[in-house]
Parts: structure tokens; C-alpha cells; sequence
């Protein structure tokens, strides 16, 4: 029986421990510079990282967002590159991942079964507000 069993990421990928540590480790590192970066642009406030899912050869990396409207978007793409840099400074990795910013599709799922969920808990006859 394999001992891995409670190591899967949530998004599948590679079910290794140093890839969760490195997605934890660039977590870590990312929300406290786009804490940072949230001061100067105000386009990246109220963005909160779910998780981070790095490819196998550590070459490119996933960073979900809670949401990611088209102007949060738009300054992380403009501000990838320094975001980047933070965590060549910040890490010891042989090579720094090329950032990917997405919405979380999980909190989308999450949202639309929420909705369908108020729906039946809704007395007959009665309009959503």
C-alpha cells in the first residue's frame, strides 16, 4: 500500500513531497509580495492566492487566484517579472518557475453549487433578492 496517500495535491500534478513544498514555499513568498505590491496597485488588492500547482521540471508554475477580474489580471502580468525575481532572491531553486496567474476554477464550482443550493433551501413562491 503506498504511503503517499494523503500527499496528492488538489489539482493533481506530481504527488511528490518536494513539489508540495516547493508550491508551499512559492506561495508563501508570492502572497507576501503581492501584499506588498497590493500598496502601490490598487488593481491587486483583495487578490488571494488558493494554491500553486509547479510542473514537474520546475519550469513553469500555476498560481490560482480567488478571483482574477481583467484589471488584476493586467497588473500581474505587468508586474510577473519582478514577482518572479522576489522568488529567485527569496528561494533556492536551481531555476525560477515562469509565473502563470488564473482564477481558481474550484471557487467558481463552488460558487454555482452555493447558488443551487440557496435555490432549494428557498420557500415556494418566494423571489431572490
Amino acid at each position: 500500500m503506498s504511503e503517499r496517500h494523503g500527499s496528492f495535491p488538489a489539482r493533481g500534478g506530481a504527488p511528490f513531497a518536494r513539489a508540495l513544498r516547493v508550491n508551499q514555499v512559492l506561495r508563501q513568498v508570492l502572497a507576501e509580495e503581492l501584499e506588498r505590491l497590493a500598496d502601490a496597485d490598487e488593481r491587486l488588492r483583495l487578490l488571494t492566492i488558493t494554491s500553486i500547482e509547479t510542473a514537474a521540471d520546475l519550469r513553469t508554475a500555476t498560481v490560482y487566484l480567488d478571483s482574477l477580474n481583467e484589471e488584476a489580471a493586467e497588473a500581474l502580468e505587468e508586474r510577473r517579472l519582478q514577482l518572479q525575481s522576489s522568488v529567485a532572491r527569496q528561494v533556492r531553486m536551481k531555476r525560477t518557475p515562469r509565473l502563470r496567474f488564473v482564477a481558481d476554477p474550484a471557487v467558481s464550482a463552488g460558487e454555482a453549487v452555493e447558488t443551487v443550493l440557496r435555490r432549494l433551501n428557498r420557500p415556494p413562491g418566494r423571489e431572490e433578492r
